[in-house]
Formats: C-alpha cells, structure tokens, sequence
C-alpha cells in the first residue's frame, strides 16, 4: 500500500510538472518574441540614428557654407544686392533650422537606442533565468520518470552512480540548450532576416527599382548561404558525418584541424599502424573520448600544444593525448573524483569501462599531462 501511495505521488507530482513546464515554456516563447520584436525595434533605430548623424553633419557643412556666404554678401556691397543679401541670410537661417531639428532628432535617438539596448539586455536574463528553470524541471522530470528498482540497484552497487546519472541528465538538457541557442541565434535570425529582405525585395518590385532588387537578392544570397553553413556545422556538432560516410581517422583529422583553428591551439595527429574501419559504436566512443580530452586541454590546461596519437594493432586500438600545459597532482584529481567532481574525466572513465578498455593519466605540475586510453578489439567486434 505504501508503494502505491509513493507512486501516485510521484505521478501527480510529475503530472504537475509537465503542466507548469509547458506554462513555463509558453513564457519563454512570449519572453523570446518580445526580445525579437525589440531586437527588430533597435536595429531600425541604429539604422535610423546612423542617417540622422550623416544628416547632422550634412547640415553643419552646408551651415558653415551658408555663414560664409553671408558674410561675404554682406560686406561687398557693390558686387551684391539687397536681393543676395537677403537670400544668403535665408539660406543661412534655414540651414541653422535643419541643423538645430537634426541635432535634437539624434539626441532623440540616442535615447532611444540607450534604452531598447538596456531592455534588450534585461529580457535576455529573463529568457535565461527562464531557460534555466526549464532545464531544471527536464532534469527533475526525467529523474522521477526512470526506473527508481534500477536507481535503487545502481545506489547498491556505486554509490557515485546516482550522481553521474543526474549530471548526465544535465548534460543533456545543457547540450540540447546549446543547440537551440545554436539555431536561435544563427539559424532563426538569418532565415528572419530573409523573410524581411525578401519583403523589402517585393516593395522593390513594385516600385520598378530593378537595380536594387539586384542587389538585394544578391545579398540574400550570400545570407542564404550563410545559414546552410550554419545548418552543417550544428549537424557536425551533433554527429560528424564522415565518421559513417569515411570513417573514424578522416573524422578525427577534421576535429583536430578545426579545434586548431578556433581555440589557436597548435595540434598534431599521428596515425600509427594501419586505418581499419571499426564497429559503428566503437568508432563513435573514440571520438567522443578524443573530443572530451581535447575539450579538457581547453578548459584546464592553458596549454599551447596538443597532440593526438592513435595507435591500430591487432587486438587493441591505443589513443594518446598529450599537452605542454601547466600539469596537476594526479593523487589530487583521482581524490576528487571519488568525491564526485570532475565529470568530464568521470564521463572518460566511464566510456572506457563500458568498452572494457583501461584509462591512465600522467600529469606533472607546470610540465604537461598525458592520457593513455587502451581498447581491445574483440573478434566477434571484428566481424561486426
């Protein structure tokens, strides 16, 4: 009886939770169309402010000339009429007129950016703030949803489990988060901006100004093909295709080549033995494992050279990591992972274990660290 009461309340409590994380979603979307409709209301008032400046110092120039003019009418009064005269002073008037409306259309402006920007920047902690909730709900829901006999059996026999369950929970929400951003703020902008330049192109159209379609479309190109790029680079991050299409050695080749030229961290790859193809899972762990170690270098080793051997035999497959970085105490880290930090080494180990492989580190203070990852190869994975 007891048991049942449990489950109903884990029922209606996630029940609950569905409802509120759908009402919360739907302010998130609310939240996000507000920064979009400000986001728009902004760029139209930079550009805005951007022709007022032009025109202000248009204005100051023409000033300027119209002041000389009348000043030198004014003192030839043989060469000039009455009629010069009046018409300089005019004209030097009306620019004086445009100029004082400019300078206080821009002042205007200025405002107005200063504040569409601080209130782009408050509803962006908001949608975060509200973001964050969400994550914590997914995490909170999918926790309460598993298998509570497995946890239980998991707890008996490691009692990390429970935690690196949860993290990796969080790990996923954080990665599916980095994706939308990913698509928010690349893909969605972009295919937004299309629209709008496409409804620009269409006014265009209709007023016969052939030679500025040209150029929108142009430009809409370049854009267009700006978010296809965008598109594969999320589909890379998400699961490279030339590990299916070419293979484990060409994929990690890319990973190295790219990850040089966004961190500026000089690599090297070494293949040693020669490149066979491996079981799909296998291939796929290798490069998640190279990845977490080089994402590692990145965060904690402020190193400026990093390099990747990989090593083909009969029965194993060996991966090397090492890099000139500033090192720790081994006994240290090993300590505080049993405590349940350090998830990035822990994820490492676990890939390692789930392939019946074994992990080292080798790491000395100020002089650098080396990771040694072992895999075996078993036949039936051969014929796999």
């Amino acid at each position: 009886m007891q048991g049942d009461a449990l489950d109903r309340i884990i029922k209606n409590a996630i029940d609950v939770m569905e409802s509120s994380k759908y009402q919360i979603f739907e302010i998130c979307e609310s939240v996000r169309s507000e920064r979009n409709a400000l986001n728009y209301e902004l760029q139209q008032v930079l550009e805005e402010t951007s022709k007022t400046i032009d025109m202000v110092d248009h204005c100051e120039m023409e000033y300027r000339k119209a002041r000389i003019r009348l000043t030198e009418v004014s003192r030839d009064f043989k060469r000039f009429t009455e009629e010069d005269i009046r018409s300089a002073y005019e004209l030097a008037t009306t620019m004086q007129t445009q100029l004082a409306m400019y300078r206080e259309k821009e002042l205007y402006l200025k405002t107005r950016r200063d504040d569409l920007q601080k209130r782009v920047k408050n509803v962006d902690k908001q949608l975060e703030r509200a973001e964050s909730v969400v994550t914590q709900v997914n995490v909170v829901l999918e926790y309460l949803s598993g298998d509570l006999n497995q946890v239980t059996r998991l707890l008996e026999s490691a009692k990390n489990r429970q935690l690196l369950g949860l993290k990796i929970i969080l790990a996923q929400e954080d990665e599916r988060k980095r994706i939308a951003r990913e698509i928010h703020d690349g893909l969605a902008q972009t295919m937004a901006n299309v629209v709008l330049r496409t409804e620009i192109a269409e006014r265009m159209l209709t007023k016969q100004a052939y030679s500025s379609v040209k150029e929108e479309l142009v430009d809409l190109k370049g854009q267009v093909r700006g978010g296809i790029e965008e598109v594969r680079k999320i589909i890379f991050n998400l699961r490279p295709m030339a590990l299916d299409d070419l293979g484990l050695i060409p994929a990690l080749r890319k990973f190295v080549q790219d990850y040089e030229e966004k961190t500026k961290i000089n690599t090297k790859f070494e293949l040693i033995g020669k490149d066979a193809r491996l079981p799909s899972g296998m291939e796929v762990a290798i490069y998640r494992l190279v990845q977490e170690a080089f994402s590692n270098v990145l965060k904690h080793a402020q190193a400026s050279h990093v390099s990747l051997e990989l090593t083909y035999q009969q029965q194993m497959v060996k991966i090397v990591v090492i890099d000139n970085g500033v090192g720790f105490v081994v006994d240290h880290i090993d300590r505080k992972i049993e405590k349940g930090s350090h998830y990035g080494l822990i994820g490492m180990r676990e890939r390692v274990e789930l392939l019946e492989g074994r992990i080292e580190i080798q790491s000395t203070k100020d002089a650098g660290t080396k990771v040694s990852i072992l895999i075996p190869i078993k036949s039936d994975s051969k014929e796999e």
